[in-house]
C-alpha cells in the first residue's frame, strides 16, 4: 500500500462515511501497526505515523526507526486490509454515537421498521429484542422504542410515521442503539415547540410540565409581553393548535395553564378548572392547603386524584384540598392532639397549627432546630416531642389498618357445586 493510496482511501472514506479525516488517518496508523505487531510479534513495540500531507509511512519498532519498505514487506496486504476496515467501522460507529448523542432530549422522526413478538433476547440488544419493542429507522441510525416508554393504548404497524424523544445512545458492538420515549414530559415539551410558533420564538416560554401518560398532561406557560394570551396561543382558534398535539398523544387531555411566580395565583391556576377561594402556604412543610367549596371538591381533586395530583407535581408544593369545615374541624382535632403532648404548650400547639402541622405525622418530621426555635424548647425537649409525635402517629397508623382489615368484605368459601 503506497502513499497516494493511503491518501485516496482517506479521502473516500472521508467523503462516503463522512468521518472526519483526522479519525480516518489515526485508525490506520493504528490497523497498520496492529498489522505489524502480529508480523513482529506481540511483545514488540510498534508505532506507525502517516503523513498527512504525503501519505508517507514511517514508524519504528522498540524505538529504532522502521523503513517503509521493511513495513510493506513485514504486513501481508490482507491483514493490513482486514484491521484498516474493522478500524474504519469502529471510526464510523463512534462517528455515528457522537451525532445521535447530540440529538439526546430531541425529537426526532422515524418510520417503524418492525415491532418485536413476544420472544427476548439475551445479548446485548436485548433491549432491542424485548416484546413489544418497536425497531424505528431515524436518520442516521436505527432507534427502539421500548414498550415500557409507549403511551398506554396507543399502536403502531410497520411503516407508520413515528416522532419520540432521545433519551439515550448506546454503543453496542459495531452498532449504535437510540433509545426512544414518547411518555416523558419533554416529548409533550417538544410537539409544543413544533406546533406553536410564538414557543419556537421565545415569545412564550414553557415553565413546567407535569404528565401522567395516555390520561392527562398540565403545562404552565408565560410571556413577558402582557399583551399576548399565552393560553389562547397555545389552544389556537376553535382548539386548531392543540388538536395536532392531543392526535399525537393518543387523545391524551391537556390542560394549559398561565404561570405565574405567586403561588397564591400559581396554585388556582395549576387546579383548573376548579374553582378555588383561599390558598393557605405552609413553607416549613413545603404543602399548600386549599380552600373549595364542597361542589368544587370533586372537581379540585379530580378522578383517582389525578387533578391535585398534577397539580402538585406542576407547583412543586405538595396540594391539599379542603373545604373550609374540614379545616376548621382538623385545626381543633389537631390542637386537642397535640394537648396530649408532654412538652407542647397551649401557645405552641396554636403556633403549630398556623404553620399547617395538622396531625401526629406531621409533626413527627418536623427539625429539631425548627421545634426549638418555634416553642423556645431545649434541643433535649425538642426531640422528645418528636418522639411522642411518632408513637402517636404509629398507633393512628396501627389503627386505620385494623379498621380496614374490620371493615373488608369477607369471602364466602364456595361449595363443589359453586
Amino acid at each position: 500500500m503506497n502513499a497516494s493510496e493511503i491518501l485516496k482511501i482517506v479521502d473516500a472514506i472521508h467523503r462516503d462515511k463522512r468521518i472526519d479525516k483526522e479519525i480516518v488517518f489515526t485508525g490506520v496508523e493504528v490497523a497498520i501497526a496492529t498489522a505489524a505487531r502480529k508480523q513482529y510479534g506481540e511483545g514488540v513495540d510498534v508505532t506507525i505515523t502517516i503523513d498527512r500531507q504525503t501519505g508517507e509511512v514511517s514508524g519504528t519498532k522498540d524505538g529504532v526507526p522502521v523503513s517503509p519498505k521493511e513495513i510493506g514487506e513485514r504486513i501481508g496486504a490482507q491483514s493490513a486490509k482486514q484491521v484498516i476496515i474493522q478500524k474504519i467501522k469502529e471510526a464510523e460507529r463512534d462517528a455515528i454515537y457522537e451525532e445521535q448523542r447530540s440529538q439526546i432530549g430531541h425529537m426526532v422522526v422515524g418510520l417503524v421498521h418492525k415491532i418485536e413478538g413476544a420472544r427476548r433476547g439475551k445479548d446485548a440488544d436485548e433491549i432491542f429484542r424485548e416484546p413489544g419493542a418497536i425497531i424505528v429507522t431515524v436518520p442516521g441510525a436505527e432507534a427502539v422504542l421500548p414498550r415500557s416508554d409507549r403511551i398506554p393504548g396507543e399502536m403502531f404497524n410497520v411503516g407508520d410515521r413515528l416522532r419520540g424523544i432521545v433519551t439515550d445512545v448506546r454503543k453496542s458492538g459495531a452498532k449504535v442503539q437510540v433509545i426512544l420515549s414518547r411518555i416523558r414530559p419533554a416529548f409533550v415539551q417538544a410537539l409544543f415547540e413544533q406546533e406553536i410558533p410564538e414557543i419556537q420564538d421565545a415569545v412564550i416560554e414553557i415553565k413546567g410540565i407535569a404528565r401522567e401518560p395516555g390520561y392527562r398532561t398540565k403545562i404552565a406557560v408565560y410571556s413577558s409581553d402582557q399583551r399576548i394570551d399565552c393560553v389562547g396561543a397555545c389552544i389556537g382558534m376553535r382548539g386548531s393548535r392543540i388538536k395536532n398535539v392531543t392526535d399525537e398523544l393518543n387523545n391524551e387531555r391537556i390542560d394549559v395553564v398561565p404561570w405565574h411566580q405567586d403561588l397564591q395565583v400559581y396554585i388556582p391556576n395549576a387546579l383548573r378548572p376548579a374553582e378555588v377561594e383561599e390558598v393557605i402556604l405552609c413553607s416549613m412543610l413545603g404543602r399548600a392547603v386549599v380552600l373549595v367549596k364542597q361542589d368544587q371538591r370533586s372537581l379540585a381533586i379530580g378522578r383517582k386524584g389525578q387533578n391535585v395530583r398534577l397539580a402538585s407535581k406542576l407547583v412543586g408544593w405538595d396540594v391539599e384540598i379542603m373545604t373550609r369545615e374540614e379545616l376548621e374541624a382538623d385545626l381543633e382535632k389537631a390542637v386537642e392532639g397535640y394537648g396530649l403532648i408532654e412538652g407542647i404548650s397551649p401557645e405552641l400547639a396554636d403556633r403549630l397549627v398556623g404553620e399547617g402541622f395538622l396531625s401526629f405525622d406531621d409533626l413527627s418530621i418536623i427539625e429539631p432546630n425548627d421545634l426549638m426555635q418555634m416553642g423556645d424548647l431545649t434541643e433535649e425537649a425538642a426531640n422528645a416531642v418528636i418522639e411522642q409525635a411518632e408513637r402517636y402517629a404509629e398507633q393512628e397508623e396501627q389503627y386505620k389498618e385494623n379498621a380496614s382489615k374490620q371493615e373488608a368484605p369477607v369471602e364466602k368459601e364456595g361449595t363443589a357445586e359453586e
